[in-house]
């Protein structure tokens, strides 16, 4: 992590700008749910997900804390699985559609409205074991991302594994900065990055795997 990284004040001191770029994030974000299914809610769980609960090297199910739930799909598959689940999502409607699938469902999730980068102490305390993030991370404010990664690390298990999708840069469009491997090597002290994979998408995109340390 960078130095002024290090120095950015958690507790908000942020620029005109800075707080433009949230509030145009959150705009887009909720448009997209307006105007129908985003293209990170297809409504069906990646298999890079499937081969991590379910495939030859599986991990043990644990708690899991998903970071842009949607409208819950992910969450679901993995309450399905054995695991005791909290879920955040920066859109109201889709978090209510998560609940709302999640009790047809028959599963118990926690679910949150909320920013994941702004999360207190009594919102999913942790530890967590598994972390979840279908394009959340590559959506948020380059100034908010060290607070994301601070937020999982504070949360973290030893050895937990973050398995993440991100869009790379100029992937979407102009309100969303995308994701790189050197900037999660960058902002996440403390963990691995494990794996790097492309995508198979028109634009490019990655899965990334981190792994946080035993001991830092």
């Amino acid at each position: 992590m960078n130095q002024d990284h290090a120095e950015r004040d958690p507790a908000e001191r942020i620029t005109a700008a800075e707080k433009a770029q949230e509030v145009a994030v959150r705009r887009e974000l909720e448009e997209y749910y307006r105007a129908g299914r985003p293209p990170w809610d297809t409504g069906v769980t990646p298999p890079e997900l499937v081969a991590r609960v379910e495939g030859p090297a599986a991990l043990p199910p644990g708690r899991a804390l998903e970071l842009g739930c949607g409208t819950g799909t992910n969450a679901v598959y993995l309450a399905r699985h054995g695991w005791r689940v909290t879920a955040v999502d920066l859109v109201a409607s889709a978090v209510q559609r998560a609940r709302v699938k999640a009790e047809a469902a028959g599963v118990d999730i926690a679910f949150h409205h909320g920013d994941a980068t702004r999360l207190d102490a009594g919102c999913a305390p942790g530890p967590f074991t598994l972390f979840f993030d279908l394009s959340c991370f590559c959506g948020i404010p380059p100034h908010r991302r060290d607070a994301y990664a601070a937020v999982l690390s504070q949360r973290a298990a030893p050895g937990a594994e973050l398995l993440m999708f991100g869009y790379g840069p100029g992937a979407l469009d102009d309100v969303f900065s995308g994701v790189t491997a050197d900037e999660l090597r960058d902002r996440f002290a403390g963990w691995d990055l494990a794996d790097v994979t492309p995508g198979t998408n028109p634009v490019p995109t990655f899965w990334f795997t981190l792994r946080r340390r035993a001991h830092d």
